[in-house]
């Protein structure tokens, strides 16, 4: 009989905010964090294309538990957009199909365009993406020249706007909720514009409500992994909690005794709960056991629980 194989590797836990450089793919820049903490487990919440640049946060050990909630959260980004130009990926890394004319292009159309694209809207997945049609990815498909009729997803636009309008090159700034494709909005912008588009560049400044300024490139990291620095201390300093995956749910607080039960998997009856719904979920005086989730009757439901550390 096999035995289950052990994970190499530190026990380290926490949330990385990666600054992700252009040109790596995030499963790359994943393995790269991953080696570089010599991590027993790592994931990512969410790719972004080579191309672009910026947030990725990287769940490194028991945080990896919450990063399907990472997945759910709002984005922000900043694209780079040519006009007049449409290529087969929608970004620059694609082969061009067409070249218009942009003369016809103002502000005052953009600033109609531009408002047509915020609220809730419509896009159809592009080909050149990560989504599995009958478990292939499309983009492996879009490669081998076949396309696939995709159904259009709805998405929610928050804010858009223009931060800059130089003749064929448009700059805007974009909130939007999970699932939005950028390039897919900047294609969709330049066919209402009447030009065509695509991205030349884009970078996410940010994932729900974790702060740009808490970024680390993977410069930083391997400066403070280089052989003559002692650097694993210091590197782990640089990791966010993994409670703050979550960190917008009300807290719970329990004795140890309550939350003994709630870790054999047991509901439990907690005072002054909050209205039904998720919550993090604490020992005192800070020891954060994971999510929850209150019930009806006010009873807490253990849901994704991590060991202690």
């Amino acid at each position: 009989m096999s035995r289950r194989r052990r994970q190499q590797g530190r026990a380290v836990n926490g949330i990385l905010l990666l600054d992700k450089p252009r040109g790596l793919t995030s499963n790359a820049a994943l393995q790269r964090v991953k080696g570089l903490f010599s991590a027993a487990k790592a994931g990512h919440t969410g790719s972004l294309d080579p191309l672009a640049t910026g947030m990725l946060p990287i769940c490194l050990g028991e945080a990896t538990k919450l990063s399907g909630f990472l997945l759910d959260a709002d984005k922000h980004y900043q694209a780079s957009i040519r006009l007049g130009v449409t290529t087969t990926t929608a970004d620059a890394e694609g082969e061009v199909l067409e070249r218009r004319d942009t003369t016809m292009v103002t502000r005052a159309l953009v600033d109609t365009v531009i408002a047509e694209f915020t609220g809730n809207i419509e896009q159809v997945p592009p080909m050149y993406s990560a989504l599995k049609q009958s478990g292939q990815p499309l983009y492996k498909l879009a490669r081998q020249g076949i396309e696939v009729a995709r159904r259009p997803r709805r998405v929610t636009i928050h804010e858009l706007q223009i931060v800059s309008l130089d003749g064929e090159r448009l700059e805007i700034d974009v909130r939007c909720s999970k699932g939005t494709y950028i390039r897919t909005l900047a294609e969709d912008i330049g066919a209402r514009l009447g030009c065509g588009a695509h991205i030349t560049a884009l970078r996410r400044l940010g994932v729900g409500h974790f702060d740009v300024r808490r970024m680390v490139t993977l410069a930083q990291l391997e400066t403070l992994a280089a052989p003559t620095a002692d650097g694993s201390e210091a590197m782990d300093a640089l990791l966010l909690g993994p409670d703050q995956a979550v960190k917008h749910w009300p807290a719970i607080r329990l004795d140890d005794d309550v939350a003994g039960y709630l870790k054999q998997g047991q509901t439990v009856q907690v005072s002054k709960a909050p209205a039904q719904g998720w919550v993090r979920v604490y020992t005192a005086p800070a020891l954060f056991l994971g999510i929850g989730h209150i019930l009806d009757d006010g009873r807490l439901a253990p849901k994704r629980l991590l060991r202690s550390h």
